[in-house]
């Protein structure tokens, strides 16, 4: 990963703090990958949140984050800044920020731009976006993943510590993977989504990149807490929790059975997913076979089933008032709404429930789910070519773990020859975000990461 003069842990004073801004805006202006941001902060708005952060220091106020700098995907409001979703007759600009940048604003971040997004949040790809499609850092013919795309590529990039994203369906997993990142997706409800344009408000979370865990963890600490504002926040109290206090020395992980495992062609994922298991192996997990078949159909209801309703419903004014100006890709998946009905709605309840009940018998016996965050990786002119379908491969290990009830964390776990980053994903009930940051610790210890041996600098060249 590029260097950083000031790590955010060791910035102390204000002049570290502006030292550290500018070398991060300079990596901004630096880069020259496409598709990134969709407002990048102008000199004078960063030099207004270092004053406030300067008064905060005279105070004495607790800054756990000081100095640490962050972007911000942009359908998660940010006061005085422009939220589009990447849909440019959609945007507002908000009087207040979201629960969450509040939180980490008040703890000494300093906030760079809004990222580019797949529209309304609507994609794994990081492709549709009338900003342009957001470029792979590692090589920028690939896609980034999405939707969380521009905040996935800003950190990967050096430009910022540490970014949010939000997480429906895989979104701030596929980006994390593909891009060689820690990619934090909390339990539902444990980080407000106040201040967020939904996508499926009742599954929607705030996610997190970071380039190592311990950054990635900082934040949540943060970010974390009940709001009353959020219908659907929940106090860490009321989730789940004690599967976390049992790891210690050894632990046990399921995988999908062989049969059930795809990676769509690509042999080098595969190896390299077979690398990661022998390596938790090494560090004394125990791996287990469970049965993927209720993970998998779950998943198929995210936009199968009726939740894609509840696309339409976040945004049914404007759909129906402006829908002509939504990408057509985006308008199609969300317009599909259009012919479902309230019997499906409860239909897909009652299917939801019984999966529920099937997938939590795989859970016996193991702490943590394993499993490729995709299973595999496109060029842009790929998804192009066949937007929806290859899409919905990307979804394959993700799809289903809000709609379960699960928390999860992607984190790197090697390169292919060609330089693309892989990656794999530990899943767990909910409430178990810090069973998953220990066994995430233990694997990278020691574990060859970074840069891939051939690369030579394709995020700036």
């Amino acid at each position: 990963m590029p260097a950083l003069s000031e790590t955010p842990t060791r910035i102390a004073t204000l002049e570290q703090v502006v030292r550290h801004v500018d070398d991060c805006l300079k990596r901004c202006d630096e880069y020259t990958g496409q598709g990134v941001w969709i407002h990048r902060c102008s000199r004078t708005e960063i030099d207004e949140q270092i004053e406030r952060i300067s008064g905060l220091l005279i105070e004495r106020r607790p800054l756990p984050l000081l100095g640490m700098t962050l972007a911000v995907k942009d359908n998660i409001d940010v006061a005085g800044l422009p939220t589009t979703a990447a849909c440019p007759a959609f945007s507002y600009t908000p009087h207040a920020s979201a629960s969450v940048v509040q939180k980490l604003c008040d703890a000494g971040v300093i906030i760079l731009g809004k990222t580019n997004l797949d529209q309304f949040a609507t994609g794994l790809v990081g492709t549709r976006s009338p900003y342009g499609a957001c470029e792979n850092f590692y090589d920028h013919a690939y896609i980034s993943g999405g939707s969380s795309s521009g905040s996935a590529v800003a950190v990967a990039a050096g430009m910022c510590d540490a970014s949010l994203g939000t997480d429906t369906a895989g979104s701030g997993r596929v980006p994390a993977g593909f891009n060689n990142l820690v990619g934090v997706k909390p339990s539902r409800g444990l980080v407000s989504t106040t201040g967020v344009v939904p996508a499926c408000r009742s599954l929607d979370c705030i996610s997190i990149f970071a380039r190592d865990c311990d950054t990635a963890a900082a934040v949540l600490h943060v970010a974390e807490g009940f709001d009353s504002t959020d219908i659907y926040s929940r106090a860490r109290s009321e989730i789940t929790t004690a599967r976390g206090a049992e790891i210690g020395a050894s632990f046990s992980f399921g995988v999908p059975a062989e049969s059930d495992l795809e990676f769509f062609g690509n042999a080098e994922y595969e190896h390299l997913f077979d690398q990661a298991l022998a390596r938790l192996e090494a560090i004394h997990g125990r791996q287990n076979a469970i049965d993927f078949g209720p993970f998998k159909n779950a998943g198929q209801l995210l936009y199968d089933g009726p939740w894609v309703a509840e696309r339409l419903a976040a945004i049914q004014e404007f759909y129906e008032r402006l829908g002509e100006k939504m990408l057509p890709v985006t308008r199609a998946i969300i317009g599909g709404a259009e012919k479902l009905t309230a019997v499906d709605a409860f239909h897909g309840v009652y299917h939801l429930a019984a999966l529920r009940r099937e997938s939590r018998k795989q859970w016996n016996g193991i702490d943590v789910l394993v499993l490729p965050t995709a299973g595999t990786i496109y060029t842009i002119e790929q998804v192009d070519k066949e937007p929806i379908q290859l899409n919905r491969n990307l979804g394959l290990y993700t799809n289903f773990v809000n709609l379960l009830d699960l928390c999860a964390l992607a984190i790197p776990a090697g390169f292919t020859s060609g330089g693309l980053p892989f990656g794999i994903t530990l899943v767990a009930p909910a409430g178990n975000e810090s069973a998953l940051f220990k066994i995430a610790q233990r694997f990278a210890t020691g574990f060859a990461g970074g840069f891939p041996a051939n690369y030579s600098g394709g995020g700036t060249q």
